[in-house]
């Protein structure tokens, strides 16, 4: 009886056909996993680019719309997308620039040094048919003055110790009267904005600021010269960066309009403006001295001695990150918040 045998040759032949589909299929997953991988590295380089950009050139358009900076040819752009581009190199597709109503949007695109705009070569895809691919990315920022939000600390000023002083000059702000007042302010009685009211706004309990909305008038809260409660911590924090040789800086209300008396009057806030804090002197300290850098050793002659109360700085141009200030058109007082919208 003879025993029948299977072809050696014809195993073979079906093994090298599943083999060759299997590297089909392995070439496959390789492409996915190398290829695909590579373009969401770009495309995370690309929107931390735009992030970036978009920021940038809202902070420009913040300081000063009329900067050459605060344009939709702006160089700050593509430096900023480049630099978080890990070969240097990015493509900005376009820059939308709404100065009116305060908006940026930035999109850019994948570069390759000597390759095609916002095109990607992909390596293993290229068995597939797959030589490039499109990646971009995009982000938007606005820019404007705050109308509502937090205020740090609960006190207002006059809107004439602004007007014009937005310099950088020094300037002694008064809170309890006196002739220390600034000279020329529409202050009432005895240097006080109005008859026993000082400027002190309502606070949220437990903290030393408030909450401020342009659209809603502001009762005062107290008509002494003591340091307002609950500001222990804001005052340490304050007196770090002054003797570490910086100067902090707080966004204070501005009313343009004050009636009633003592703790019943009402001021109406119209902007917030940036306040960089030298020095000040209060009544009633507890754990911390109420009298801060107030000699002229620091503030020269806004020095704030005797009965003064107050505090000094300058109101300047500032520029913020602030993510809890609903924001409204530009004022002229110095304070924008800049944010990102998508």
């Amino acid at each position: 009886m003879r025993r029948l045998r299977k072809s050696s040759d014809s195993e073979r032949g079906t093994v090298s056909v599943m083999t060759a589909l299997l590297l089909v299929a392995l070439l496959g997953f390789t492409a996915l996993v190398v290829d695909v991988g590579m373009l969401y590295a770009e495309k995370a380089q690309l929107q931390n680019g735009a992030d970036a950009a978009a920021l940038a050139l809202a902070q420009e358009c913040a300081r000063n719309l009329a900067s050459t900076s605060c344009a939709t040819v702006s160089p700050v752009a593509a430096t900023y997308a480049n630099t978080n581009a890990n070969d240097g190199l990015s493509n900005i597709q376009s820059v939308q620039l709404n100065k009116s109503a305060g908006t940026v949007t930035v999109t850019t695109g994948a570069q390759q040094t000597g390759g095609e705009a916002n095109m990607v070569s992909l390596f293993f895809a290229r068995i597939m048919g797959f030589d490039s691919a499109e990646v971009g990315a995009r982000a938007g920022a606005q820019w404007g003055s705050p109308k509502a939000g937090p205020i740090i600390f609960p006190a207002a000023f006059s809107v004439c110790q602004v007007e014009g002083r937005v310099d950088g000059g020094l300037q002694r702000l008064g809170l309890h009267g006196g002739s220390y007042a600034n000279p020329g302010c529409n202050y009432g009685p005895s240097g006080a904005p109005v008859p026993g009211g000082f400027g002190w706004l309502a606070q949220i309990e437990g903290q030393c600021g408030g909450y401020i909305d342009l659209l809603v008038q502001e009762g005062g809260s107290s008509t002494g010269n003591n340091e307002p409660p609950n500001c222990t911590t804001v005052f340490n924090k304050w007196s770090t960066e002054l003797n570490a040789g910086r100067r902090p800086t707080v966004l204070l209300p501005v009313f343009n309009q004050v009636s009633g008396t003592g703790a019943g009057a009402v001021y109406k806030i119209s902007s917030f403006a940036a306040f960089e804090v030298a020095g000040w002197k209060f009544s009633g300290g507890t754990s911390l001295p109420s009298v801060f850098r107030n000699t002229s050793t620091h503030v020269g002659s806004q020095a704030c001695t005797g009965d003064c109360r107050g505090i000094i700085g300058s109101f300047v141009r500032y520029v913020s990150l602030d993510e809890g200030h609903i924001l409204g058109p530009v004022n002229p007082y110095g304070a924008t918040v800049v944010r990102m919208t998508h």
